[in-house]
């Protein structure tokens, strides 16, 4: 009996040790997502965009007066012709001689637009930690990281602080945390039931699901990489809307010129 005993207790230990140990994980794993987001507007960017099945285009993505602008580079791979890129240009110099000639209350009001927006999709982010319980699965490669692997499910009783985040009760996913800095590898998150989304008549269906990859930029600074995902729903509960989106992020670098950053805080 007093054998017995002893094994429960390491047991128990051992059951407390991982509880705590995934609480940790997560737990830094916040903070470094939030240091990515802080410094995110720093960095210009390229990006190339593909929703639905149409041809991919690529945008040169920079600050400009304390918000993004973004320049049309290519299509379906294809760089633009020279009398595309002069246009594209001379749409960029337009937009710079528009916001240099913003009065100060037009300019906050353009930057506070954008941050709304950006708190928006981090506060959607955040909400992963919060909305799932997590299970540590154990270590593995992923590319060149060694990685924490984690199993997140539906956490009962969570509450959804605006519409985008109700998604969230109706999904699974999983987290690979990278075990040096404890950035978020890569994210996969899926519907496995039926969400009705509150104030609409829609219902996000199982099908829905996305997937986010980081890497780093520099600075210890982690930038999103790649960006995929793919939405069924029924609307007025009759009718399937399907949409589908692929994102690809690269080409990050500091952001530079005279009016790269200015009004950005």
């Amino acid at each position: 009996m007093g054998r017995a005993i002893v094994l429960f207790s390491f047991l128990c230990i051992g059951l407390a040790s991982a509880a705590q140990d995934v609480q940790t994980i997560i737990q830094r794993s916040v903070q470094s997502n939030e240091k990515d987001w802080q410094a995110d507007p720093q960095y210009d960017h390229y990006e190339t965009d593909q929703e639905d099945g149409n041809p991919p285009q690529t945008y040169e993505v920079r600050m400009i007066l304390g918000s993004p602008y973004k320049r049309l580079v290519s299509v379906n791979g294809s760089t633009l012709s020279a009398e595309q890129q002069a246009s594209e240009q001379h749409k960029m110099q337009q937009e710079i001689a528009k916001r240099q000639a913003e009065t100060p209350q037009q300019r906050s009001a353009r930057i506070a637009k954008w941050q709304k927006d950006r708190k928006r999709d981090h506060l959607l982010m955040e909400q992963l930690t919060a909305a799932f319980d997590f299970k540590l699965l154990g270590q593995q490669k992923l590319g060149p990281y060694q990685v924490y692997t984690l199993k997140a499910t539906p956490r009962p009783g969570y509450k959804p602080p605006n519409m985008q985040s109700q998604v969230l009760t109706g999904m699974q996913g999983k987290l690979w945390i990278d075990t040096k800095t404890f950035q978020w590898v890569k994210v996969q998150a899926k519907v496995i039931q039926p969400v009705s989304i509150e104030g609409f008549l829609a219902t996000v269906q199982p099908g829905t699901h996305f997937e986010l990859e980081k890497a780093p930029v520099g600075d210890g600074v982690w930038e999103p990489a790649h960006f995929s995902m793919k939405s069924q729903a029924k609307v007025l509960f009759f009718f399937s809307r399907r949409s589908q989106e692929n994102d690809v992020y690269f080409g990050y670098r500091k952001a530079s010129g005279p009016w790269s950053m200015a009004g950005s805080q």
